[in-house]
């Protein structure tokens, strides 16, 4: 017994010996096998050429422009004419018709329910997933951003908002006050998140809102640029509303310190090599400024209305300082981020490509590929050398740039197969698009506690009439008799108790009126008996005069309680009783389930 003893004791020295070889193994190889994290930026309405690193002069964006110099830069990425389809595209890597968008506002900015993610595959291969900022791809759960892929959201899912300082927001469906200037505020809750996940791969979506208007910027920013001198200009001087490019491009530089920022704090997590960080904009400039001389702003599907930035870095993985010359788009973004973290994904029904044999080998060689844009009914098709307009003209965009000079007599082959292309894209996936939208706003959706049926996806009746003519962050006035109401069609997707809060402002004088929230056969009443008459704010902010709307602090009014059965119906606002000059304000009705 003592010598077997003995025996034993030796040998335990050598087994926890090899135990602790197996867990260094065993945990450098997790170390190893840790897929690594992203972070893709898409900046709102920044054009190609609001970067110093485009030779754009009249600003100073050197965190940004560091992102291209420690990583690669794509000379020729396009997206989408306008805020929504981009986005659409980026998230599933298929064109933006596909999955039903065709618009930016009142529903046609929905991404249809039947696309995957990115966000969905990455969070399925084990990623914490979070979204900060301008959602833009729809708003009632499962449309939301929460039912997307993204465990974390806090931003807002209209297409733009009314004002950029501690505006009202949500927080995963649940609103919320923001904290200082947006951007600032989604980069500290991007900041905060890698923090808390710093020891498992996460995947940050950060749809920055500006430099889209309403033009606010914090004074930092603002006040030297406005007092600055411009050096460059557009293409035709003529068009050019300087104070407003002045403003974008301040938003322009806010946003880079932002930049600045995130990598600050990748270095301070010692997270830059494990991190997988890409700078993007949405679409062309929204407004005439300088662009490097292209054709075409936001909402054109020229050359100067599509083309964005597109810069990728990942130390010790992506040779510093490349430039890839091949074309690329935003539907290729999801098949590259997947390949690159090496999570497995169908290609089959995706119309983008990887481009990580560009990033990642010497292998420049590659076939020809045609990229379709379109948006307002208007489709031009982009090859690797030639751009065929929406009129059928076709540019050489190695010598005319500017795309001044109709070739298509001359280049009459290049001409044909370009059209062909485009003529089979509209009939095979702009089809896709159905000529009707029947898709309702569906409300109550068990696996989420908030459904916002706001403004502006409403339908107005009688007298009452929108804030502006654009819906996004509007409300509902001028409700002036009680024949005036606000319908929706909803589909309420499962019975339940909901308690209903009414977002409005009353005047002193109005107080009293009352009104009723019918949703099929349930009826809910309601009495406006506290005023609430705050001002309309925005301008004092704004470095030019807007076109949105302006917006004021809407209250919230728990109404009550409200039985829904499930099933599509109309969901009706209307007052029954107007003892002042009108009914209310109107924002928002908020329904939380709570059986």
């Amino acid at each position: 017994m003592t010598r077997g003893y003995s025996y034993i004791m030796l040998l335990v020295p050598c087994l926890l010996l090899i135990v602790a070889i197996a867990g260094c193994v065993s945990q450098e190889t997790v170390q190893v096998q840790k897929k690594p994290n992203i972070i893709l930026i898409v900046a709102d309405d920044q054009g190609w050429g609001d970067l110093s690193h485009h030779g754009n002069s009249n600003l100073k964006t050197p965190n940004i422009d560091s992102i291209a110099h420690r990583g690669a830069t794509f000379d020729r990425f396009f997206v989408s004419p306008v805020c929504s389809p981009t986005r659409a595209e980026v998230l599933t890597g298929r064109y933006a018709v596909r999955g039903g968008v065709y618009s930016t506002s009142a529903g046609g900015e929905r991404l249809d329910l039947d696309e995957t993610t990115v966000a969905d595959l990455l969070r399925s291969a084990g990623y914490r997933t979070a979204a900060f900022g301008k959602w833009h791809n729809g708003m009632q759960y499962p449309y939301h951003p929460n039912g997307r892929g993204f465990e974390e959201f806090y931003g807002f899912c209209s297409g733009h908002w009314g004002h950029y300082f501690s505006p009202m927001l949500e927080h995963n469906g649940a609103i919320t006050r923001g904290t200082g200037y947006l951007t600032d505020d989604f980069t500290n809750r991007a900041m905060a998140f890698m923090e808390e996940h710093r020891d498992e791969p996460f995947f940050i979506y950060l749809p920055y809102n500006t430099p889209h208007s309403p033009m606010q910027v914090p004074d930092r920013w603002g006040q030297p640029m406005m007092e600055a001198d411009l050096q460059m200009y557009h293409r035709d001087p003529e068009k050019e509303d300087t104070l407003f490019t002045k403003a974008a491009l301040a938003m322009c530089e806010n946003i880079d310190w932002n930049v600045g920022r995130l990598t600050e704090k990748l270095k301070a997590l010692d997270l830059t090599k494990e991190t997988i960080f890409i700078y993007m904009s949405d679409n062309g400039p929204n407004s005439w400024r300088w662009n490097g001389d292209m054709k075409g702003r936001k909402g054109s599907t020229d050359e100067g209305g599509v083309r964005s930035p597109l810069f990728i870095q990942w130390p010790g993985t992506i040779k510093p300082g490349q430039v890839v010359p091949q074309i690329a788009s935003g539907i290729d973004l999801l098949p590259t981020l997947l390949d690159l973290a090496g999570v497995p994904f169908q290609a089959g029904n995706l119309d983008g490509i990887s481009l990580k044999k560009y990033l990642l080998s010497d292998d420049s060689t590659s076939p020809d590929r045609y990229l379709a844009n379109h948006w307002g009914g208007r489709t031009s098709v982009r090859s690797q050398y030639f751009r065929l307009d929406h009129e059928d003209q076709l540019f050489d965009m190695r010598s005319d740039p500017g795309q001044r000079k109709d070739i298509s007599s001359d280049s009459t082959g290049v001409w044909q197969s370009m059209k062909a292309y485009k003529s089979q894209w509209i009939s095979e996936i702009l089809s896709e698009l159905p000529e009707e939208d029947l898709r309702t706003f569906p409300l109550g959706h068990p696996d989420f506690t908030w459904t916002q049926i706001p403004a502006r996806d409403g339908e107005a009746h009688g007298q009452i009439e929108r804030s502006n003519r654009w819906p996004n962050c509007s409300f509902y006035t001028n409700w002036v008799s009680t024949e005036d109401s606000i319908s929706w069609n909803v589909d309420v997707v499962e019975s339940g108790l909901f308690e209903v809060t009414l977002y409005y402002t009353c005047p002193q004088g109005d107080v009293g009126s009352s009104f009723e929230i019918v949703c099929g056969d349930s009826v809910l009443e309601g009495e406006i008996t506290e005023a609430h008459d705050p001002p309309l704010v925005g301008a004092d902010e704004d470095l030019v005069p807007r076109q949105e709307s302006y917006v004021k602090d809407f209250e919230p009014m728990v109404v009550g309680t409200m039985r829904l059965e499930e099933g599509q119906q109309d969901l009706v606002i209307r007052a029954v009783n107007i003892p002042g000059a009108k009914a209310m304000d109107f924002r928002l009705l908020m329904f939380e389930r709570i059986e």
